[in-house]
């Protein structure tokens, strides 16, 4: 009998354009463990999640497609992980109303999330809980369901992310404890060498900073963003330091050794800003061309795309639903006959 395969689980928040520096920090690795054949992997578009911060149907609707278009344009491969959309698998948000019946109100108080929403309230002096939803409340909630559905060993997520892992495993560890061993307690799995791009403006590439250069333009248009990174105002011939430049940190991001040593002696010679970001143009679109190519194709055909997920989608419901009819079950509301 051979060995259970490592499941491991990832998901994207339906509210935005995918930019480069989701592109090197989540995806890119995303797709090469999608290759192996020592994962079970999972690859999911967070839409419910997405309700939380965005009330703009045609937003969520529209980032569904684009991200699921861009995951297939570079090259996910679909036969080997689950890839879905969250809102087609209703084991989901039930099973998310069964571990909210055990999850102490005191847990999601602390969750970081709505601990910052309360200040930033009480710091503007209004009533703590002003604008604050039971969606942003909860939501730690949902995301442990994302994970205990397929009882996944490791979820990748950032530092920042570690918080909501650790809240899976007590919710699962708390139903454990009151109903028997039923849910896999989850791992946060950080990988401090995923490199965290800055943006235009030098602070972390996000969709909140408005300061992203999308994954997927046209050739011009990319070089046009790229040409809006800030930076110092040393002249042509004066040495730049490339461990403080976006340029140079954005490019390393996409070369190999041989091009990021070669690009660290320019600088060190002076290189012209707009030279160094007219390479990095280059560099950039030589990785993206074809899969941009690919990704134009697959969004004027959503056909496509949806029969993609669906077919994630019943794979995922197998699953969920053999773990969902053993959690109703444990609880008590198995079928009656």
């Amino acid at each position: 009998m051979s060995p259970e395969k490592s499941r491991v689980l990832t998901g994207i928040t339906t509210t935005g354009t995918p930019h480069l520096g989701n592109y090197v920090g989540a995806i890119r690795p995303a797709i090469a463990a999608s290759k192996s054949a020592e994962l079970d992997s999972y690859f999911f578009l967070a839409d419910y999640h997405a309700l939380i911060k965005c009330h703009d149907p045609a937003q969520v609707q529209q980032s569904a497609r684009e991200i699921a278009a861009t995951w297939l344009a570079l090259g996910l491969d679909t036969e080997n992980t689950t890839f879905y959309r969250q809102s087609d698998v209703p084991e989901i948000p039930e099973l998310t109303w069964v571990i909210t019946c055990v999850t102490a109100k005191g847990l999601m108080n602390r969750a970081h999330a709505y601990k910052a929403a309360v200040q930033a309230n009480e710091d503007e002096q209004q009533d703590p809980d002003y604008g604050i939803t039971m969606g942003l409340f909860s939501y730690p909630i949902l995301m442990a369901a994302d994970i205990l559905a397929f009882n996944a060993h490791k979820v990748p997520v950032g530092r920042d992310q570690i918080q909501h892992i650790e809240m899976a495993r007590d919710i699962g560890q708390r139903f454990n404890h009151l109903y028997g061993e039923t849910f896999t307690l989850p791992e946060a799995q950080i990988d401090d060498d995923v490199a965290v791009l800055n943006g235009l403006d030098g602070r972390k590439m996000s969709k909140s900073y408005g300061n992203t250069i999308p994954l997927f333009l046209p050739e011009k248009k990319l070089q046009k963003a790229i040409n809006k990174i800030k930076t110092n105002l040393l002249e042509p011939g004066e040495p730049k330091d490339p461990d403080t430049s976006t340029v140079f940190q954005i490019w390393q991001a996409f070369a190999s050794k041989e091009q990021t040593a070669w690009m660290r002696k320019q600088f060190e010679e002076g290189i012209a800003w707009g030279q160094a970001k007219k390479e990095l143009g280059a560099l950039i679109n030589s990785e993206l061309s074809e899969a941009r190519e690919e990704y134009e194709k697959l969004m004027a055909d959503p056909g496509f795309v949806d029969a993609e997920l669906r077919k994630g989608a019943e794979k995922a419901r197998e699953r969920a639903g053999k773990l969902l009819a053993k959690v109703k079950a444990a609880v008590g509301i198995p079928p009656l006959s």
